[in-house]
């Protein structure tokens, strides 16, 4: 190794070293002389020169070998916007790289480890997200560098649906300027305009003059099918991004789930998992605390002459510490934060008989499970669904029996 790196032209500023993995975030992980480097676009097995920016952070002075993974990435703006971590590695090994990290929060945060195979639910790796932000600076629409507000203007985004990057592409046209930030979500049909951090008046004048002008923009809500059923989602309430992978992660959370009388949906939006529990179970309790999203949960219900599902507007772990029913099962989609300390204390209270929780966070998940591995539980099924690929950012469905 020695003699390669005086080969290469290794020197103490900036030593040849080898990355030996991807870490959340996005990052390769390296070693020189002991301290950790974190460095992006980078892949394991690489060798490579550091400069050090900031503390762990380091950037690629020049990359001397090539993982036999890489591959050039299809999008310009790739290395720039900030929104894409992995175009450049091959896709089937970036399943593979998230299965290792998945792995890797489960030891390092919460302590533990999962022997069972974790099984990878995965679609079209690109187009595939129905919901996009953008920025607009001085009349140019894009996105904002990581980690910082300079603007890249984009013309096309490699993972957005056709449907997106065809309303953007009108949109560019108009150029209002008096918008700063805006999102587009779309059922490949009809496209909702979202304004964001600006005043009610400014917002709708830019709505209007981009209605004029693009077929199919409405605000503010449209009808998203998924499962076979039909969904309200307005401005401000939360949906699932990947348009390929929703009715797979409905099979996902539902299999091996048999029916029964009792069951929880817990931060459940706009009722997207809400609506096939009122089908496998006698009373459903659906549990939001947004304000947009409960409306839209109410309005969904009564569409689908749903009965038998009471809707709460609170806080999950604030209602669950007055529920005294023991519930047959627990569906749970928190945001980034997890379930928290709180709810895994009244799920080890009230020990459902078996306990999905759909996270997009890794650690907040490994977090939480060993709370509930401490309170009886036991892991019978992890699954990665991969909701953003060519991202750090990764999706887990984890079934829970609680052996008591």
């Amino acid at each position: 190794m020695q003699e390669e790196a005086e080969a290469a032209g290794s020197t103490p500023d900036n030593p040849v070293i080898e990355i030996e993995k991807l870490v959340y975030g996005g990052s390769g992980l390296a070693r020189r002389a002991g301290q950790v480097l974190l460095a992006p676009y980078v892949l394991p097995g690489e060798k490579v020169k550091l400069e050090v920016t900031r503390g762990v952070e380091a950037r690629v002075v020049e990359r001397l070998t090539d993982s036999p993974e890489r591959v050039p990435a299809p999008c310009p703006y790739f290395g720039q916007c900030g929104g894409c971590q992995y175009q450049h590695a091959r896709y089937s090994a970036q399943l593979n790289w998230k299965v290792d990290i998945l792995r890797e929060q489960f030891q390092r945060v919460g302590k533990f480890q999962f022997p069972g195979e974790i099984e990878i639910v995965s679609g079209p790796e690109y187009g595939y997200r129905n919901r996009s932000q953008f920025q607009m600076v001085d009349g140019r629409i894009g996105y904002f560098q990581e980690g910082t507000h300079h603007l890249v203007p984009v013309k096309d985004c490699a993972i957005s649906s056709p449907k997106i990057i065809e309303s953007l592409k009108k949109l560019r046209n108009l150029i209002p300027g008096f918008v700063h930030r805006f999102e587009l979500f779309t059922n490949e049909t009809q496209v909702q305009l979202n304004v964001l951090d600006t005043e009610r008046p400014i917002a709708k004048r830019f709505f209007e003059a981009c209605a004029e002008h693009v077929d199919g923009i409405m605000s503010p809500a449209l009808d998203y099918e998924s499962g076979g059923d039909v969904f309200r989602v307005s401005h401000g309430s939360f949906f699932q991004v990947n348009r390929f992978l929703i009715d797979k992660m409905l099979e996902t959370a539902f299999k091996d789930i048999h029916a029964g009388e009792l069951a929880f949906d817990l931060y459940c939006g706009v009722g997207l998992f809400t609506l096939p529990l009122a089908r496998r179970f006698s009373k459903v309790t659906a549990v939001e605390l947004g304000s947009s999203a409960s409306r839209d949960l109410e309005f969904n219900l009564e569409r689908a002459n749903v009965t038998n599902v009471r809707a709460i507007k609170n806080l999950a772990e604030s209602w669950l510490a007055g529920v005294t029913e023991r519930p047959d099962f627990v569906l749970a989609d928190p945001p980034r934060a997890g379930l928290g300390k709180q709810a895994v204390i009244e799920m080890n209270r009230l020990k459902p008989k078996d306990l999905v929780i759909v996270s997009c966070d890794p650690a907040t998940l490994a977090r939480d499970l060993a709370g509930l591995k401490a309170g009886g539980f036991e892991l019978a099924a992890v699954t990665l669904v991969d909701q953003f690929p060519q991202t750090f950012h990764l999706e887990a469905i984890v079934r829970l029996r609680h052996s008591g």
